[in-house]
């Protein structure tokens, strides 16, 4: 039995469905019994708990030969007080189950303990699980490519593509597809001791932009958001201030360079192409709203994937903030 945490969010959708292809038996770790169905109908074994429950967290984790565990991202509140408070609790509720293997979600970029944002959470989160269970993997993933159809909208009423990152600079990517394949192959592998596997591609803005308009048959045009816009735009959008000061950290911790491999881990490539993974967000999309794209696009030439109050997926942070991916 393998146990999946964050299973309605991008990366642990990804983890639990990429297991079940497999034959697998799998328990997803929800919040609310609502979200329960679709994985029974799947397959699934659904136990109700969150992070914060430590006993529940620890019923949810018995008897499971592997688990896939993540920090939830932050709707409010310090993230780094968010991320001490819960990782504590995961690492207590996993040595309570006596888990014997887990993979954790985690960033590249997540050796730095400063001047990367959010993603610095990530290298407290790591702190605090490693040892929890005898075998651990840190699974630290570039910035998702489904991040951008956070913006899918503006790409396809007014063929731009806003963004954070300058349009030409290559960073770190993947689709959350390889992730859950990576995660599920990581999990089901038979090793002991401790594992740091980082698995992306390097991309850029302007290629996910070019990917998008392979798969509209159009030109779509990236369009830089500058640091001075970054904080009015998360404010106009919801964004706590504390939640936006992390996450614009974020973005400058991606320009200084700090968002990069680690030269001694084991370093894993980015199989799915980008136009498999922006067809599939563009497959996804429902009629798009064009007064609020032309809204964007007046106010600030686009609006960046981090901007939208949505789900905020940690891969090490490829976040949209809003909603916490259950757990």
């Amino acid at each position: 039995m393998y146990v999946v945490l964050g299973a309605n969010g991008r990366a642990g959708g990804e983890v639990a469905r990429a297991l079940i292809e497999r034959g697998e038996a799998v328990r997803v770790v929800l919040r609310r019994k609502e979200q329960a169905e679709n994985w029974k109908a799947l397959g699934a074994e659904v136990a109700i708990a969150s992070i914060a429950d430590g006993d529940a967290m620890v019923e949810a984790l018995r008897g499971a030969s592997a688990a896939f565990l993540l920090n939830p991202p932050p709707v409010s509140g310090d993230p780094y007080a968010v991320t001490e408070e819960l990782g504590a609790a995961l690492a207590t509720a996993v040595r309570r189950a006596q888990l014997p293997k887990a993979v954790v979600l985690s960033s590249i970029g997540a050796q730095h303990t400063a001047g990367t944002g959010l993603i610095a959470t990530l290298n407290r989160f790591e702190a605090l699980l490693d040892g929890a269970a005898p075998t651990i993997a840190f699974l630290r993933c570039g910035y998702f490519v489904e991040t951008w159809g956070e913006v899918a909208e503006a790409v396809m009423s007014e063929n731009i593509l806003p963004s954070f990152i300058e349009p030409s600079l290559k960073i770190p990517m993947v689709s959350t597809i390889d992730v859950g394949r990576m995660a599920a192959s990581l999990l089901r592998e038979e090793w002991m001791g401790r594992r740091i596997v980082e698995i992306a591609q390097d991309w850029s803005a302007a290629d996910i932009a070019s990917a998008f308009g392979e798969v509209l048959g159009r030109q779509v045009r990236p369009v830089f958001v500058p640091r001075e816009d970054r904080a009015a735009l998360l404010a106009d959008e919801g964004v706590p201030e504390v939640v936006a000061e992390a996450l614009i950290g974020m973005y400058e911790g991606i320009a200084n360079g700090l968002f990069t491999r680690e030269q001694n881990n084991e370093h894993r490539r980015a199989t799915v192409p980008l136009t498999t993974a922006t067809g599939r967000l563009v497959a996804t999309m429902g009629a798009p709203d064009r007064r609020r794209a032309a809204s964007l696009d007046r106010r600030w030439s686009g609006a960046d994937p981090l901007s939208r109050r949505r789900s905020f997926d940690v891969s090490g942070e490829n976040k949209i903030v809003g909603r916490r991916e259950d757990p």
